[in-house]
């Protein structure tokens, strides 16, 4: 679940009972989780490649929707050409907020059955979606995302049996607490470790 500090500071006063599930569900594979400089997209993308050609599926998650004057940050809108470049002929669809409900079941529905090899998307994704195939994960900007947001999207791989890969692109501009959030990514899928990791970076919200 979610690792959330605010919940976890009221199980400590006993605001809030405490169920344990400290095991994942049978047949999900392992996630190995790779923080990396921007200047590494052009390895990741062959990487995802690779992937994509065994059979597998990915997700690329951006920060905004589209491009911003205030903020420097990659967006997806924008991003979306390019990936479907990287990645030709290997049919991409992009997913964001902003797109009808109608036409984001519709896009969701071509990548549960395999039909999108690649869906570029906004943290719409972030929850209710399994699709065990999907085990690639890349997320731009990462710096840009909650030590609980992060770990919510990459819940969204590793649903199958295969071993499933999340890549944490950071930014130049990164600075030294973005890079220990990051790195607590790297070490560890625990949520309840998560939680205690945002609890001392954040405090309890």
């Amino acid at each position: 679940a979610t690792p959330i500090p605010r919940t976890l500071t009221m199980t400590l006063y006993g605001d809030l009972d405490v169920s344990t599930l400290d095991e994942l569900p049978a047949n999900r594979g392992k996630i190995i989780t790779g923080v990396r400089e921007a200047a590494k997209l052009p390895d990741a993308v062959k990487f995802i490649r690779e992937h994509l050609e065994a059979g597998r599926q990915a997700y690329i998650v951006y920060p905004l929707i589209d491009e911003s004057e205030k903020l420097e940050a990659k967006a997806a809108a924008t991003e979306f050409a390019r990936w479907q470049e990287f990645l030709a002929p290997m049919p991409c669809a992009l997913l964001h907020g902003r797109i009808l409900p109608e036409e984001k079941d519709a896009i969701m529905e071509k990548f549960r059955r395999g039909e999108t090899k690649a869906l570029i998307a906004t943290t719409v994704i972030e929850v209710g979606i399994a699709v065990p195939n999907a085990t690639i994960m890349l997320i731009e900007n990462a710096e840009r995302f909650g030590l609980a947001q992060l770990h919510q999207l990459r819940g969204r791989i590793g649903r199958g049996g295969h071993k499933s890969y999340c890549i944490l692109l950071r930014s130049t501009k990164s600075d030294a607490d973005a890079d220990e959030k990051l790195k607590i990514l790297e070490e560890t899928t625990n949520g309840f470790d998560i939680a205690e990791a945002d609890l001392q970076l954040r405090g309890p919200g």
